[in-house]
């Protein structure tokens, strides 16, 4: 549906001579909007406190969470469930994409420094994660959503074709750029459509981030298990090692049915907060109604509920000319959206442990699984059981045991004494004690053990980690949020393949840094000082 025929649909809403069917005792519409912006506006069951962001959106908001909620769980947020989870998929789908072809094209192109690949490929998600991610804070969510998949897509399936491992670094740029934005634009458009009760579902969509991982290594057991050169040929020929590039035309070709799907069988509306922290406040509760009507429901929602919420004189300072409307987004750009996440000492503290806490892991991660397959081909074959069939056998094995993981957590979030601090400082914690024991491993066994313990756990962290951090910011701010995170993530990944380059893979070197990073970042998260279970995002 385009912008135009979304506009006329909301204006034909807001205009209807029949009001929507309530259940409560009919109210006059100054008492109405007494009550939402006095009772609503005053409640404490937000996971930011009151006080801490600007009164007059963190009123609205509030409005808008009490609407969304009489709405409920429906078949809307069930089909954007269902979408958003193509991003979560293709945020470890192709990183993992990366780190199974990296031993074949080393193999084939013996480049002097392998790692370079994995390098260019998080260079591309840093890109990313800053273009869509403060991208969408200021011209929306709704272009982001689906044209990041389509970049993915389209660049992977190129990426087939290269002739040198120059070219496939290049490719892994390209198609990484469009990985970056998944997360930080997806997370904020689900949570801003979810009513507050239905917040876990945020970390149960970490199942699509293990089933991609799953789908990803079933598919390249048999094809880079069968058509690539065994570890430790001395000659690897295109003809015979063309298994990563068949590989590579499967998942883009699997992305590709994802944004086909996401952008031709799903009509995706702009966040209602997200119009409202705009000016936009007709659009928002459009919407609000739009979304209502899908789910067979009726809200009884009005434009004056939000403009209650504003101090008098507040409507003649919002001019709507176009040249101030253009102002203001450019204005958009400065650093104001990054200061608000640290106006006050709580939020600061807050905003500075959740990007210290994806730093540790935006380092420890990829520090050890990029390069797994590498690892498990090596080792393997110091233990005598090295060959290329059985390492991608093994890499299938620890990646189901992830999909437990995704699960355990959406349950422990809701646990009183665990909560998304509890749950995510544990996991955390416990995937660094499992690196530090695969060094223990004295055959491939054991070694294949840990590395299940490793995987089962770090799902549990990444479910918990993609759906505590969009919590923590407010709607306007969300999409910076998330890109300030995204990107010390992504900055400390690039020093991931950096520190691979000088340091020997086959030593426990780098294993004992990536669990003491696990560690320390589990640790970090005790000192977050706001705990979102049950309770709603503003």
């Amino acid at each position: 549906m385009s912008d135009e025929e979304e506009k006329k649909n909301i204006t034909g809403i807001l205009r209807s001579d029949t009001p929507p069917v309530t259940t409560t005792t009919p109210k006059s519409d100054s008492q109405k909007r007494e009550d939402n912006a006095l009772s609503i506006g005053s409640s404490d069951d937000a996971i930011i406190p009151k006080g801490q962001i600007d009164p007059v959106y963190e009123a609205k908001a509030r409005v808008l969470n009490h609407a969304i909620q009489e709405i409920g769980m429906g078949w809307y947020q069930w089909q954007l469930f269902i979408v958003v989870g193509f991003g979560w998929a293709s945020d470890n789908l192709w990183p993992i994409v990366t780190s199974l072809i990296f031993t074949p094209i080393s193999n084939e192109f013996s480049p002097s420094r392998p790692p370079l690949l994995t390098l260019s490929q998080n260079i591309g998600l840093l890109a990313g994660a800053i273009f869509w991610g403060f991208g969408c804070d200021i011209f929306g969510r709704k272009w982001a959503f689906n044209l990041t998949l389509g970049v993915t897509a389209t660049f992977g399936m190129i990426a087939a074709g290269s002739p040198n491992f120059a070219a496939i670094g290049v490719f892994a740029a390209l198609w990484s750029f469009g990985v970056g934005g998944n997360l930080p634009v997806d997370s904020a458009i689900f949570l801003e459509f979810l009513p507050g009760s239905h917040q876990w579902l945020l970390t149960v969509l970490s199942i699509d981030w293990a089933v991609a991982q799953v789908v990803a290594t079933l598919i390249a057991w048999p094809l880079l298990g069968n058509f690539t050169c065994q570890q430790g040929v001395t000659e690897c020929t295109r003809g015979g090692n063309m298994g990563w590039r068949y590989f590579m035309i499967c998942m883009g070709g699997l992305t590709l049915i994802m944004f086909l799907v996401r952008f031709g069988c799903f009509t995706i509306y702009e966040s209602p907060k997200y119009l409202m922290g705009k000016g936009l406040d007709e659009r928002a509760v459009g919407i609000v109604h739009e979304v209502a009507r899908r789910n067979g429901r009726s809200s009884g929602l009005r434009v004056e509920d939000l403009k209650a919420c504003e101090p008098e004189g507040y409507n003649a300072r919002q001019q709507a000319a176009v040249s101030v409307a253009v102002k203001r987004r450019l204005e958009a750009v400065k650093m104001d959206r990054v200061r608000t996440l640290f106006a006050t000492k709580r939020l600061a503290l807050s905003t500075g442990l959740i990007m210290a806490v994806w730093a540790f892991i935006g380092l420890g991660y990829p520090l050890y699984n990029a390069f797994l397959p590498y690892i498990q081909a090596t080792r393997g074959a110091d233990f005598g059981d090295g060959s290329t069939y059985l390492t991608y056998r093994n890499s299938l094995i620890i990646a189901v045991l992830g999909i437990p993981g995704a699960l355990l957590g959406g349950y422990m979030v809701e646990l009183p004494r665990f909560g998304r601090k509890g749950t995510l400082s544990l996991s955390t914690t416990l995937t660094g004690v499992f690196l530090y024991g695969s060094t223990t491993a004295l055959n491939s066994g054991a070694l294949l053990g840990w590395n299940c313990a490793f995987s089962f756990t770090s799902n549990i962290m990444y479910a918990v980690l993609y759906s505590f951090t969009p919590e923590l910011f407010p709607t306007p701010e969300r999409g910076t949020g998330n890109a300030l995170t995204a990107t010390c993530n992504r900055v400390f990944g690039i020093m991931a393949p950096i520190i691979a380059m000088f340091a020997n893979l086959q030593t426990a070197a780098p294993v004992y840094t990536s669990g003491a990073l696990f560690i320390a970042a589990g640790l970090l998260v005790l000192g977050l000082p706001f705990e979102s279970r049950g309770k709603a995002a503003l």
